[in-house]
């Protein structure tokens, strides 16, 4: 086999080499390698530029998560405490982690006590540390809800106080930064979620903020209705509406066709009312009580009249002009007592009735002409138009469940849509011209790999194999060799002339074979095998080598 003979070769030539040579070669083919691959390694290596240091595990994990998703490449330190990413990609990346609200920071929990030495440890310690613990396993929960990108818990524990009259509640506050419209309901969320990790806390205590300062929640105190609860009712009451609105006239225009806004104003007054109902019909008699009096008087005055006679001596005065009266008075009272079913009804409102709805929709022009086709004329058209913003008007209406007695309002109107205003189209992909200038780095760098292999293969390996493989001793054809080649051709000519004279040329051709240079060789051959073996071998490889 001609495969299985040049590997007998090539081991018969390594083998000639000896140890020394078989070594310096080896050596010289791994530094070229190594040099060759160092230089590859740190030549298409791109310029790396620290993004975030200081990290712990989970959010390693989480940026390259993120930066993966993004095709963006990154690096890690031998730590695992730093990423690295492109010097050119490094806005980007931070652009893309600060959307994400990445890194999320070291917010330690229980695991604060595996660190803390136990000498020398004060209760106050203690209990500080007991807080930052719960604090940290709070926002790590809040972090794991949806669109709540990071967050920050604040807890405040009271103190024991033998001289006071009330004891002090515990509250909380926290600062979440979320990436989603829903933040007010996160925010009642995480106000029952850190009241219920609290010992004695209650919901009322805990303040919830986002990352702008604007409030989300707050106490349950004379202002309850902050700003921020507000903005946040009258945010979710239009989102729910606009996406009732939606999902009717979707079907009947289709999405791109259409645009809808809802504005809804919310009274979250706080409501009140006690009643006490009594029914008659139901009475029961429960006791009578009755009180009879009887009373008789009888008066008389026997006084003299004051006249003139009473003032003469020996005169006797009539006093038969007395008065007299007689009083006769009876009383009966009767007290009846019934028991009458009485009903208590006590109602609280807190919360909200809708003021009013102002619902505006606009839909696409040169949709609902395309619907009437290219020879309607226009009063056909006009006709058409107002057709539709009149079933349009009323299915909004029926979506939103406007009333007209509340003062609710709709406005449709049919106009023509700016370019850019519907759906986003995909990017074109990208052409061979752009590819090639995005890749030209690499395929600089390529080049210089190449360029720097062949350098060290031409002018570094090359010559040191040179130097250590002996180069082989050139035997030439002696002249009488040749002469001999020369004459064996002539005579074969002159046999093919003349084939009268092929004995006696075959006589002569023998003896000049037996005196030949060749025939002496095959015979030294014959001799020294050995020998004769070592130098074929050294004729291959020159003739191999040339």
């Amino acid at each position: 086999m001609p495969g299985s003979e040049q590997a007998e070769k090539i081991l018969a030539n390594l083998k000639e080499l000896g140890p020394r040579r078989l070594m310096a070669l080896g050596l010289i083919g791994l530094m070229t390698l190594m040099l060759v691959g160092g230089g590859a390694y740190f030549l298409s290596k791109p310029q790396m530029t620290v993004l975030y240091s200081g990290l712990d595990r989970e959010d390693i994990t989480r940026i390259g998560s993120a930066l993966q998703d993004s095709g963006i490449r990154f690096d890690v330190n031998t730590e695992s405490s730093a990423v690295l990413v492109n010097h050119s990609s490094a806005s980007r990346a931070r652009m893309l982690l600060a959307e994400r609200g990445l890194p999320r920071g070291d917010s330690a929990g229980y695991e604060l006590f595996d660190n803390l030495g136990s000498l020398g440890l004060t209760s106050f310690m203690q209990e500080i540390t007991r807080v930052r613990a719960l604090e940290g396993e709070l926002g790590r929960t809040i972090q794991s809800m949806k669109d709540v990108q990071s967050a920050r818990v604040h807890i405040v524990l009271p103190e024991k106080g033998s001289f006071r009259k009330k004891d002090q509640m515990p509250s909380a506050s926290v600062v979440i930064r979320g990436s989603g419209t829903g933040e007010f309901q996160t925010a009642q969320a995480i106000r029952y979620l850190v009241a219920a990790a609290v010992p004695g806390m209650k919901p009322a205590e805990v303040t919830v903020l986002d990352s702008s300062g604007e409030l989300l929640a707050s106490g349950q105190g004379k202002d309850a209705s902050s700003a921020g609860e507000m903005a946040g009712l009258e945010t979710l009451v239009s989102d729910r509406i606009q996406e009732n609105i939606r999902k009717t006239l979707t079907p009947y225009l289709g999405l791109p066709n259409f645009q809808v806004s809802v504005a809804a104003t919310l009274n979250t007054d706080k409501e009140r009312v006690a009643q006490t109902i009594f029914d008659p019909d139901s009475r029961i008699e429960r006791s009578i009580q009755t009180v009879r009096s009887s009373e008789s008087a009888q008066n008389a005055s026997s006084q003299p009249p004051t006249t003139v006679e009473q003032n003469l001596p020996d005169e006797q005065v009539d006093n038969s002009g007395s008065e007299q009266s007689v009083e006769e008075n009876q009383r009966r009272e009767e007290t009846i007592n019934y028991e009458i079913s009485t009903k208590k009804v006590e109602q609280t409102r807190e919360g909200y009735d809708v003021e009013r709805l102002s619902i505006a929709v606009l839909v696409n022009r040169a949709h609902l002409l395309e619907t009437l086709g290219d020879g309607a004329d226009e009063e056909t058209i006009n006709n058409a138009i107002n057709k539709h913003i009149e079933e349009i008007s009323q299915l909004a209406s029926s979506a939103a469940g406007l009333n007209a007695t509340r003062g609710d309002q709709i406005k449709v109107a049919v106009v023509d849509f700016q370019a850019g205003t519907g759906e986003l189209e995909p990017l074109p992909p990208l052409t061979v011209t752009q590819v090639l200038l995005q890749q030209s780095g690499n395929v600089v760098n390529a080049v210089s790999i190449l360029v720097v292999s062949t350098l060290l293969i031409w002018f570094g390996l090359r010559p040191a194999i040179s130097a250590l493989v002996p180069k082989p001793v050139a035997n030439d054809n002696t002249p009488e060799e040749s002469e001999l080649e020369v004459g064996l051709d002539d005579q074969l000519g002159y046999m093919a002339s003349d084939p009268s004279t092929h004995a006696g040329l075959i006589e002569e051709l023998s003896k000049k074979l037996d005196a030949s240079p060749v025939r002496k060789l095959e015979r030294v051959v014959e001799m020294n095998e050995e020998q004769s073996a070592a130098i074929l071998k050294q004729w291959f490889y020159e003739s191999e080598t040339a």
